[in-house]
This record gives structure tokens, C-alpha cells and sequence, in this order.
């Protein structure tokens, strides 16, 4: 049914069971998706990763989800990881519209469906997953609690260059420079580039240099700054995103104190307005909560699989899809 595309075993650290394959969206993009799984699986956790990221980026956490009793299924977005790229330099992270990740997601569930992965189903979405996740909550994934670590529902900038980027941003599609990088912005990707002592991701050593790793081995993985067209897109979603009432799914949201990527005013205005919902901050956490120091990452999943937990036997829209 789906044709087999590349995992990198050697560099994500995964499970042995896992398997990617090519997916074809309804708007024509050809994405990929991968999984892990065994007959004794719980259920099965949808993983929506984060701006310039890919799949063996997330092998270790599938690791941790499988001795957890849950599945994992993730994927490369279009535009990044092994996907489609939608620019003829593949280094800039570029999307025609956000809601075209909506594509993404259906072929994703569709996926998850086809390979009979275990129900449940639940979200766990970082940083620009989180704000494609939010957006699939509103439009009803099947899921029956979800997760956000990090999530990108506001971008962290100084409040005097906020006019600037909206106007930049919002004047370079009818001005045609919609596809330049964002100012401030790079082609080279950012762990390959930033120093650990400086990086804004994470405070362990160890994931820092299995990220490097991995993009040293696979630099078709890479993926650098944003264009102008992604941050106007992002932007745009976002505020509508804000503006509307949160969905009525249990969520557990993650932040953590060092966090210097996304706005942490907009993650709490958020969360203060979802009924079933609880931000919990992680003192001293970066942005990569998934990949921090082992005793917060640890938490963060604890936190994670004791919510979830509570849903596995309970009816939702997962179990009557």
C-alpha cells in the first residue's frame, strides 16, 4: 500500500521494530512517515515535530514511548526532514500556507489507520508541531488527550521589532521577496552552527551532540533559517489561533523556564483559557523539553504518560473513529 522509504536505524537510536514509508497528500506532496510498534502496545502516540526537524530526531523518545506501553508514529513536514522541499534551495524553511500542514496531518492519521497502529490515539506535538497541533485539535483529531511541549502559539522576539516583522513579512508575497530568509536568519542549521554553551535548545551535552550527529551523517536532513512567507504564515495562524476557544481535549502543556524560541506570555495566555487543560513549568529547561537533562526530561515524561494514562480506557472521538 505504501511504498518503504528511508529510516536511519544507526542515527536515531530507535526501537528495532520501526518502519518509514512514503506518503502522498491530497494536495499532491509526497511526505514521510514512520513508526514503531509491538502486539502490546497501549496505544499509539501521534508525534507532531517541530520547525527544521525529522524523524530520527525523535528515535530515543520513541524508545521511551515503547517502554511506556505506547506506539509512536511521526513524521517529516513538507518542506523539511526527507519531504518535499518547496523551494528550489532546499535550506530555506519555506510553506506556501500554513493550513497546508493540515494536508500533512490527514495523510499522517490516514497512515496510522492503514498500519493498524494501536487505539488510542493521543497528540504530543513540540514547538511548530504544537501550533499545527492546535489547529488539528480545532478541526477534530481523533485523539483523546494530548500533550504540547514548548508549543509555537507566539514566537519570542523583543516587543519593538514585532511591527517589523509583520510588516516585512506581510509586504514580501506582493512585493516578491516572499521566499528570502527571515532577517537575522541563516541557511546553515542551527546545531551545526551554535555553539553548546550558547544554544537555546537544550542544557544536556549528550542530546545536543546526538542531534549534531545525526545531521553531520544525513545533511539531506538539514534544514536552515525561515523565509519571510513561513514567519507572515506563522504569525498569521497564530493570532488566530489565540483568538479562538481552546478545544475540549484534555492537554497537559510543558515550558520550560529557560525558554528563549517561543513566547512564553503567549503559551500562558493560552493555557489560562483551556477548561481540561494545565501548564506545568520545568525550572531551568530550554526549549527541547523531550531532550533535556535527563532528570527533566524524565519528569516531562512521567508528567506526559501519567496524563494519558488516564484516557486509555475512556471514550473518545479515538475510539469511535
Amino acid at each position: 500500500m505504501y511504498e518503504v522509504a528511508p529510516l536511519f536505524d544507526h542515527v536515531a537510536e530507535g526501537p528495532a521494530n520501526g518502519a518509514a514509508h512514503w506518503v502522498k497528500t491530497t494536495d499532491g506532496y509526497r511526505i514521510r512517515v514512520a513508526h514503531w510498534t509491538t502486539p502490546e502496545m497501549k496505544g499509539t502516540v501521534l508525534l507532531f515535530p517541530g520547525r527544521t526537524e525529522y524523524i530520527e530526531k525523535y528515535g530515543r523518545d520513541a524508545v521511551t514511548m515503547q517502554e511506556n506501553g505506547f506506539a509512536t508514529v511521526t513524521i517529516d513536514w513538507r518542506g523539511q526532514g526527507l519531504a518535499d522541499r518547496l523551494d528550489s534551495n532546499r535550506l530555506l524553511g519555506h510553506v506556501h500556507a500554513f493550513q497546508d500542514y493540515q494536508h500533512d496531518v490527514r495523510a499522517m492519521v490516514h497512515y496510522a489507520k492503514a498500519m493498524n497502529l494501536p487505539r488510542p490515539f493521543f497528540l504530543l506535538a513540540h514547538s511548530m508541531g504544537g501550533c499545527i497541533g492546535l489547529r488539528s485539535l480545532h478541526d477534530g483529531l481523533e485523539v483523546c488527550a494530548a500533550m504540547f511541549s514548548a508549543p509555537m502559539w507566539g514566537i519570542h522576539m523583543p516587543s519593538a521589532l514585532r511591527p517589523l516583522a509583520w510588516g516585512i513579512s506581510t509586504l514580501s508575497r506582493p512585493l516578491g521577496f516572499s521566499t528570502m530568509l527571515a532577517p537575522g536568519q541563516n541557511e546553515e542549521t542551527y546545531v551545526l552552527r551554535a555553539e553548546f554553551d550558547e544554544n537555546s535548545l537544550t542544557s544536556d551535552p549528550d542530546m545536543f551532540d546526538y542531534m549534531r550527529r545525526q545531521l553531520i551523517a544525513h545533511p539531506e536532513l538539514a534544514l536552515g533559517g525561515p523565509t519571510l512567507n513561513w514567519l507572515n504564515q506563522a504569525l498569521v495562524e497564530m493570532r488566530r489561533l489565540r483568538s479562538l476557544t481552546p478545544p475540549d481535549v484534555p492537554t497537559f502543556t510543558a515550558l520550560g523556564t529557560d525558554e528563549a524560541i517561543v513566547d512564553p506570555a503567549r503559551v500562558k495566555q493560552v493555557m489560562s483559557r483551556w477548561t481540561n487543560g494545565r501548564l506545568e513549568m520545568f525550572e531551568g529547561a530550554r526549549h527541547e523539553l523531550l531532550m533535556e537533562l535527563p532528570a527533566t526530561r524524565n519528569k516531562v515524561f512521567a508528567k506526559m504518560f501519567q496524563h494519558f494514562r488516564q484516557y486509555l480506557t475512556q471514550n473518545c472521538r479515538a475510539n469511535h473513529a
